[in-house]
């Protein structure tokens, strides 16, 4: 059978995607279509073809019929993957829950695109968030370099015995998903290496070497539910430093690091720090560059794992800094703010002393986030640092 060899070429990021799944070696892939994630499926069935990839590769009617084969086959040991995007994420919605009530390893990338009404087939995070508290850990990737690298970082982390939780890699569709860049594929021996202390982990399955049961249905007000939750909970915080671990462990095995739960670029002698997610940090980081060398001090932090939130990590970032705002792509209804600086804002409590915190929403719908937004931004941060009045949420792309 023949293997993939470490070589760089220039890939989509769902061609990264695919290349990713097909390292890791998975037992079980369930197939439907959904643009803008149709040409992972593609390419993945291209690798059968061609003899590189051994898997079942199963097709089914529906994104609720994917999820419901990869419940069954990660229930029963096997490693599972599929991919989706918007209303195919919301049409598996109540197995996407089961499958992280369960427990169950699963891996599965979100190209990332706006939910109706309006309909608009273009870029947006309101996929990810609106499903971002059913219990999956969720990571979100700026690069198609960085797709490739997360989803096999992502099977170390989910299968492993102290963790055992399914995980979105979440990047930003119609952009990173149709977009060209240079990619390092690893060694297939490589890649066999760094997942290999999973083979020695304790996993529970079903199968009838070692028969048990599992309470599909609990009674009301029995407290086996609340130990689930607490549980699944305390996984989730106890996947913060292994995420940390993990990156560390990819560096010296592929020379690449991506921080952890987030990455800093600039922070330790900031005044003010911009925080962003996702595809936008390229542009933060070259305006970022801009005000630094007309003698701004400003950081900048890209948060990964959004779920579970990196809490200790951004109060330890964020300690010191006279203000700081957040470039958020979709607003969190009820609340005139982006689900990101939500979550930030969060953090008020935690920090040393109240920090003056700022929230941009712009991007939505496909639109561009330009370099005039993120200065715009900057500005906005440095007025609030110095004192002057602001507006807690501006509708950048209103402006």
């Amino acid at each position: 059978m023949p293997e993939i060899k470490a070589e760089t070429r220039v890939l989509e990021g769902n061609a990264a995607v695919a290349y990713a799944a097909t390292l890791c070696r998975p037992d079980v892939i369930a197939a439907f279509p959904i643009t803008p994630a149709t040409s992972v499926l593609e390419k993945l069935y291209d690798f059968s073809a061609e003899g590189f990839l051994n898997a079942e590769m199963v097709e089914v009617e529906g994104e609720n019929s994917a999820m419901s084969t990869l419940i069954g086959a990660a229930s029963a040991g096997a490693r599972a993957f599929t991919a989706t995007s918007s209303m195919g994420l919301a049409f598996m919605y109540d197995a996407y829950l089961w499958a992280a009530g369960s427990r169950l390893p699963i891996v599965m990338p979100i190209a990332l695109r706006e939910q109706p009404a309006p309909l608009v087939l273009a870029a947006g995070e309101s996929d990810g968030f609106y499903v971002k508290d059913g219990g999956w850990i969720q990571i979100h990737v700026e690069t198609c370099q960085e797709i490739l690298d997360t989803i096999i970082m992502a099977y170390r982390l989910a299968e492993d015995e102290d963790i055992l939780l399914p995980i979105n890699v979440c990047y930003l569709g119609f952009y990173l998903s149709y977009l060209s860049q240079r990619v390092d594929i690893p060694d297939q021996n490589a890649v066999d290496t760094f997942l290999a202390p999973l083979k020695k982990m304790k996993r529970t399955k079903v199968c009838l070497e070692e028969p048990l049961t599992f309470p599909a249905e609990i009674s009301p007000g029995d407290p086996l539910f609340m130990e689930y939750r607490y549980k699944h909970c305390a996984a989730m915080e106890r996947a913060k430093a292994k995420w940390d671990l993990i990156d560390e462990c990819f560096a010296e095995a592929f020379g690449r690091s991506y921080g952890g739960q987030i990455e800093e670029y600039r922070t330790e002698d900031a005044d003010t720090v911009l925080v962003t997610m996702g595809s936008a940090t390229g542009t933060a980081r070259e305006v970022i560059d801009s005000k630094r060398d007309s003698g701004l001090r400003v950081g900048l932090i890209k948060i990964r794992m959004f779920r579970p939130f990196p809490r200790e990590k951004l109060v330890k970032a964020l300690n010191g800094k006279k203000a700081f705002g957040v470039i958020d792509r979709h607003p969190i209804f009820g609340w005139n703010c982006g689900h990101v600086f939500f979550e930030v804002k969060a953090l008020q409590n935690d920090l040393d002393t109240r920090i003056p915190m700022v929230d941009f929403l712009v991007g939505a719908g496909g639109a561009d986030i330009t370099i005039e937004h993120m200065e715009r931004a900057i500005d906005i941060i440095q007025d609030a640092a110095e004192g002057r009045p602001v507006k807690e949420t501006t509708w950048l792309s209103l402006e």
